[in-house]
């Protein structure tokens, strides 16, 4: 140890000692640099990102289909043999309480379900919508640095011969050209 290490020591347990309490041992216990033991909990410890993709499973289920045919499936089954098996084995007699119970525990479970999937299709279509509308700001702000740029060029280009001028004038000159071939200009050493 360094002779600084031992004075914070040693001071540690002057303080201990005189206080009565153990501030090295408590000292020890707290290190930043490493993680806290796991404490036992009351309540069970789940995974939030599989139970949402779960509820979504189950959602995109309940949303199908082939969900109503199995529940209509099963509800009439289950009303056909509570009125037309023998009373012995039947679990559910009329007014079919207990089919009334399922059901009421079945759409208990999938209304928070459902909810639960839309609230995590809402905050994937918000992440969509900022991406998006980043997207778009940086393409707004793109097409303006262009339509800036080519602005300058045609500024630039104001005073510079065009293809379609250098054209005309070259016309200009072949007719020019032309009509001095057809009338030739009388040279003055013909009169003389």
């Amino acid at each position: 140890m360094s002779g600084r290490e031992e004075e914070a020591s040693e001071r540690l347990r002057s303080r201990a000692a005189s206080t009565g309490s153990s501030a090295l041992t408590r000292s020890a216990r707290v290190r930043l640099d490493q993680p806290r033991a796991d404490r036992r909990r009351l309540l069970p410890v789940y995974d939030p990102e599989a139970f949402g993709r779960l509820s979504e499973k189950v959602a995109r289920f309940l949303g199908t289909g082939r969900f109503i045919v199995w529940m209509t499936l099963v509800i009439v089954l289950w009303v056909l043999w509570n009125v037309f098996a023998p009373s012995h084995l039947r679990w559910d007699e009329y007014p079919f309480i207990f089919l009334t119970l399922m059901l009421s525990l079945q759409a208990s479970y999938a209304a928070p379900l459902i909810l639960l999937a839309q609230n995590r299709q809402d905050d994937r279509d918000r992440v969509n919508l900022e991406q998006d509308r980043k997207q778009n700001e940086r393409s707004i702000a793109d097409t303006e640095y262009l339509t800036r740029e080519i602005a300058a060029l045609r500024m630039g280009l104001g005073e510079v011969a065009t293809r379609d001028w250098i054209r005309s004038e070259f016309q200009d000159l072949i007719k020019e050209m032309d009509e001095r071939r057809m009338f030739p200009q009388e040279s003055d050493e013909g009169d003389r």
